[in-house]
C-alpha cells in the first residue's frame, strides 16, 4: 500500500487533472468519483489534506461517508 507524507498528499488536490484524495485516521481515500468533491472542494474542505478532525468534530455524517470509497494508501507522519 502506498504511503503518503502530508506534502505528497497535498499534490492530490483534485485540481489540474489530479485526483482528489483525503486522509482520515491515517487512511488515504480517493474522493475523485464523488460529485460532492468536484474540483477538489466540498463544503469548504479541500482535497489533499488530512480531514480527520473535520470528519469527527464538524461533520454531521461522521465516517458513514467513507463506506465504499477506494483506499489508496496510508498517511505517514513524514512531512
Amino acid at each position: 500500500m502506498k504511503k503518503f507524507s502530508k506534502a505528497e498528499l497535498a499534490k492530490f488536490d483534485g485540481q489540474n487533472g489530479q485526483p482528489a484524495y483525503v486522509a482520515v485516521d491515517g487512511t488515504v481515500y480517493d474522493v475523485s468519483g464523488k460529485d460532492a468533491w468536484k474540483g477538489g472542494k466540498h463544503h469548504g474542505n479541500l482535497a489533499g489534506r488530512d480531514l480527520t478532525d473535520v470528519l469527527w468534530n464538524k461533520s454531521p455524517h461522521k465516517d458513514s461517508v467513507l463506506s465504499g470509497l477506494p483506499v489508496v494508501g496510508k498517511l505517514t507522519d513524514d512531512e
